[in-house]
């Protein structure tokens, strides 16, 4: 029995990355890519070596755009649920599963797109979001995201220009100029 994956049938299978975006970008443009990817080196000085530079380094967003590929330009059907969790070039593609032609994409289904996704987070965050009530690091004294300690330390804190009795220094000299008390003594 041959334990070796096959993955040959996947579109991804020795496609480079600078390839895979030459084609995507010769059919799309870069507008395009930038309304339905959200992804700042399509829309900010975009260029094929830039992209690829940062998708390299950038995991997520260099499998946004391979899903992007797999689903939208090639066209291949939705993969089932465990396929879809690993990584798209991870993906088996069964036998009978061939690339369609490109789906045909407008920047009113892009805005479309980008409205049921907002409203998506919107209804997922009605519960104060995923960090609401959290802490991270609040037993060392580190953030919490609790809005009735940060509203606390906000009303217990000094205002940045009060001094206490406590504090050293001409108070006059170092309210009015920050280099008061060096000018004094130089």
């Amino acid at each position: 029995m041959n334990d070796e994956i096959n993955y040959k049938n996947n579109p991804l299978h020795g496609l480079s990355l600078k390839d895979l975006l030459i084609e995507i970008v010769d059919h799309y443009g870069f507008e395009i890519l930038f309304a339905y990817l959200n992804i700042n080196c399509f829309k900010t000085k975009p260029s094929i070596e830039s992209s690829v530079k940062f998708l390299k380094k950038t995991d997520w967003a260099r499998e946004k755009v391979e899903v992007f590929y797999l689903y939208t330009y090639k066209n291949l059907p939705r993969a089932s649920s465990t396929q879809f969790a690993l990584p798209p070039r991870d993906r088996i593609v069964p036998e009978g599963q061939v690339p369609g032609e490109p789906a045909e994409l407008s920047f009113e289904d892009a805005e479309r797109l980008r409205e049921k996704r907002a409203k998506k987070a919107a209804e997922h965050g009605k519960g104060g979001g995923h960090r609401a009530g959290k802490s991270y690091g609040a037993k060392r004294g580190g953030y919490s995201s609790n809005r009735d300690s940060d509203d606390t330390w906000k009303a217990n804190r000094k205002p940045s220009g009060s001094r206490d009795s406590s504090d050293k220094g001409d108070s006059d000299a170092s309210n009015s100029d920050p280099w008061g008390n060096w000018k004094k003594k130089h």
